[in-house]
């Protein structure tokens, strides 16, 4: 089931969420962000009902709990990049941007958390800073989309990994956090929406498409190994990729095949060492004496 659960995920995220943004088509990103976390807010009052016995309890509050505004304020970011880049048609940068974004969270997490990156990983990050250098030199400009995506998502995995929350819990918390300015958004600043059956219909699916994979994603989590999911997140920006070129039309300009190139160069590395690490993990722990593997 754990794979289903990640198929599941990582295909909404590559192929549904970014035809749905699309078909939203002549609505304005900020008005689509703001109509996706008030409708995401009344799935997760609905979840937090029919799941309350099972949900983790966050009480008594840490300070650390504190960070979950800087985590929404940056999920709402990122959502934003990503709704500027699919309905402006720069689908390929949104790609871009989730193929960087692990290996930003692997420098980060050397950088800010102090972990150690084996050489393959030194190797990999390398190339991708290579790959933008290269990519600003052929274009002489930065992919700035491709980059606020890949920044903002990967600060915000390393805010949610140091407040150490359930992923429910955490996802409602910035749902509901975000509520107030969305509401206050639509009510005051927000242009008309079409009043049709088929806008608002739209609309509202928009807090489907965005809480279920991610609950899918936790399900995944929780039955594959860490490898295999890491792997498996490049489903989407693939999948991404391929609608953006041979459904809706876009190029790949020369810098962005240089880029593209030097970028899927990093993850087979990154991957390869990924997977070679994990091999080596489980046969130390199944050596090991029973009373030492944790």
């Amino acid at each position: 089931m754990g794979l289903i659960y990640a198929l599941a995920a990582y295909l909404s995220w590559g192929l549904v969420v970014p035809v749905h943004f699309r078909l939203l088509d002549g609505i304005p990103p900020g008005t689509i962000l703001a109509q996706r976390i008030v409708w995401s807010a009344v799935l997760v009052t609905g979840l937090i009902a029919l799941l309350r016995h099972r949900l983790a309890n966050p009480f008594p509050l840490r300070r650390r709990h504190a960070l979950l505004v800087v985590s929404a304020l940056l999920i709402a970011c990122n959502w934003l990049l990503y709704l500027l880049a699919v309905t402006s048609g720069h689908m390929l940068d949104a790609s871009l941007g989730y193929f960087i974004n692990p290996l930003v969270s692997v420098a980060l997490g050397a950088l800010v958390l102090g972990e150690r990156l084996r050489r393959v990983q030194v190797v990999a990050v390398a190339i991708v800073v290579l790959g933008v250098v290269i990519a600003l030199i052929m274009a002489v400009r930065l992919p700035l989309l491709s980059l606020g995506l890949a920044v903002s998502f990967a600060l915000y995995g390393l805010i949610r990994k140091v407040v150490g929350v359930d992923g429910t819990v955490g996802f409602c918390a910035e749902t509901f956090l975000l509520l107030p300015a969305a509401l206050g958004y639509l009510a005051f600043a927000a242009p008309p929406v079409p009043d049709d059956a088929r806008t608002w219909g739209l609309l509202a699916l928009t807090g489907v498409t965005t809480a279920l994979p991610l609950i899918w994603f936790a399900a995944a989590a929780t039955r594959l190994t860490l490898a295999t999911l890491g792997l498996m997140q490049y489903l989407a920006p693939t999948c991404l990729m391929v609608l953006s070129t041979l459904v809706y039309g876009e190029t790949l300009t020369p810098d962005r095949l240089v880029l593209f190139g030097l970028i899927w160069l990093a993850l087979v590395l990154y991957a390869t060492d990924a997977l070679r690490h994990e091999r080596g993990r489980r046969a130390a722990l199944a050596g090991a004496p029973a009373g030492e593997r944790r």
